[in-house]
Parts: C-alpha cells; structure tokens; sequence
C-alpha cells in the first residue's frame, strides 16, 4: 500500500474503525537507515492501535528499524516479503525473499533482539516456481524458529517475472485453503488471512475456521465505509466509530483544517476520502466536486463541505 496509507488516509480510517489495527504503508529500510526517521515515522497518536511495516533484506538495518519502531511507540513491526513490484525486487527485498527463507529468518532474528515489540510477516504462498506446499512450510517454519510468531499470509503466489504488481494481485488464483492448513499445521502460531477480501461473511468466515483474524488492504481503502461494517461486526456496536458517512467527513474536517494550517494541501488530504460514498446517491457528484477542486490554489475544507452537500442525507432513525 506504498503511497496509499499515508498518515492521512490513517487518520482517517480510524474514525470508521475505532479498534482495526491499522498498517503503514510499507518504509523502506534504507531510506530510514539513510534519512531523519521522522520523515518515515511521524503519525498521529489517534492512528493506534498502529503496526508500521519495513521492507528490506540488511539484518543490520531491519534492527535499526525495529529499535526505532519501539521508540516511536508503534505497537508491532512488520517486515514485508509480498510485494512484487520492480521497484521493491530491484532493492532485492518484498516477494523475491520468499526464494531465500534464511536471509528472512536472519532479518527477523536481528528485528526481534533489538525490540520488545511483536516482529511479525507478511508473505504470499508462494513465488515464482517455489509455490509448493512444502516451501510455504519450510519458510515459515524456519522463520518461526528466528522469532516470529505472526504470519499475514497473501493467498496468491507471486509472479516476479511477467506479471505486473496489478496482476499479481488478480491473476494468481486465490488459494485460501492452503492457508487453513498452515493453520492446522502451525496451530502454535497466528496466521492472518489476505487476498481478496471484500465481504464480511468471508471475514467472519476465517475466525470460524480458525484462522486468527484477517488482512483487508485495498478494498478497505477504495470502499472505507466497508471497514466500518468490519470493525462492528468483529468487536461490536458498543465503542464503534462515527454513526454514519457524513458524520465521518464531518470529523474529518478539523484534521483537514489543522493540516492544512500546517502547510499541507487539501488535495493530498481530500484523496483519501474519495470511495466514502461508493453507491451511494450522489456519490459520483461527491468524487466529481472532489477531485475537480482540491488541487487548485488555495482549496480549503469548503471543498469537502461543498461536495457534502451533493449527497443527500440519510434521515434519522427514531
């Protein structure tokens, strides 16, 4: 979610969500090792319960990463080795260090000494022509054995060569059962379902088949009021977020107004709210408005408010 879930979209996303543990977008370890973390790591306190995820392959600079993680207060740290972008294989780290489980388990051995908070993965099922069951085992078993005991598990195997990082979320086939058995397999460990998921009845389907919870990346984002829905239907109505969408922006808006203050633009903070109305009435209205006056000089919260407006309100219940 590179470029995605920045502070902002997290900011956001906590208000429908009040108790979903929230992701970064994933940091690369060399531009921590090499800049004032800061720039990487700076998030709001009102974003926890908040998990901020590395990618690299240097042990020496993943423990770097995770002695920082643990002094910004983050609440785990998470390496990534599922992304199967050009960019991420040419720094030689993400989905092409499922062909090297070993260089993993010395990353996360290195992560797990120099903090006390939980080192976890995320992984695909396989890459490339190591998509056995066995490799999928002998991977998180020898990482298992370096310290961690959390595993995200992308239900596809990765295509490094010919498929673009688009494809290779939708071309591999699912395999959702091969992640039930590492379950069974490993009933020791937590393993987190990801990959297409876009219903709650699925949601709910892998806590009732014993898997430990589930991954939602890119539909919580393109439809933000699904993860809402999740987060209710996972914990409950009681301690829930905001009542409704317009609510939402509503809370929103004073964030809007501080960051802007600040010297951010409403266009980099408007673009995170686009899906809230996805189906709804006025919804493409909401997105036209957005998206045809947030970039220009000067666009303020009147932008949102503007756009608001376009979408009738739901009456109240009585």
């Amino acid at each position: 979610m590179m470029e995605w879930t920045d502070r902002h979209a997290r900011y956001f996303l906590r208000l429908l969500a009040p108790r979903t543990l929230l992701f970064t977008e994933m940091v690369p370890a060399l531009a921590v090792w090499h800049n004032d973390p800061e720039r990487f790591l700076a998030y709001s306190a009102a974003e926890r319960p908040l998990a901020v995820q590395f990618g690299g392959s240097d042990p020496e600079q993943l423990a770097h990463c995770a002695r920082l993680a643990e002094a910004w207060s983050y609440d785990e740290v998470n390496l990534n080795v599922g992304c199967p972008s050009d960019r991420v294989q040419a720094g030689a780290f993400g989905a092409c260090l499922m062909a090297d489980p070993g260089r993993v388990a010395d990353c996360v051995a290195a992560m797990a000494e120099s903090t006390r908070l939980p080192v976890t993965v995320k992984h695909r099922i396989g890459v490339d022509h190591l998509d056995s069951y066995d490799h999928l085992t002998g991977f998180v078993d020898q990482v298992a054995a370096a310290g961690c005991r959390t595993f995200y598990v992308h239900a596809r195997k990765a295509w490094l060569q010919g498929l673009s990082p688009k494809e290779n979320r939708e071309v591999p086939p699912l395999d959702y059962g091969r992640v039930y058995r590492l379950k069974r397999d490993f009933p020791a460990l937590e393993v987190i379902l990801n990959g297409g998921i876009t219903r709650t009845e699925t949601l709910l389907e892998t806590l009732d088949r014993g898997l430990d919870g589930a991954m939602v990346g890119r539909e919580a984002y393109t439809n933000p009021w699904a993860l809402a829905g999740w987060d209710r239907a996972l914990f409950g109505a009681a301690g829930a977020g905001v009542p409704d969408r317009h609510a939402a922006v509503r809370a929103f808006l004073p964030y809007v107004e501080t960051e802007l203050a600040g010297g951010a633009r409403l266009q980099h903070l408007a673009r995170h709210i686009l899906g809230l109305f996805n189906g709804c009435p006025g919804g493409r209205r909401w997105r036209r408005h957005i998206s045809e006056q947030a970039h220009r000089s000067g666009a303020g919260p009147e932008v949102i408010e503007q756009a608001l407006a376009l979408v009738p309100e739901a009456p109240a219940v009585a």
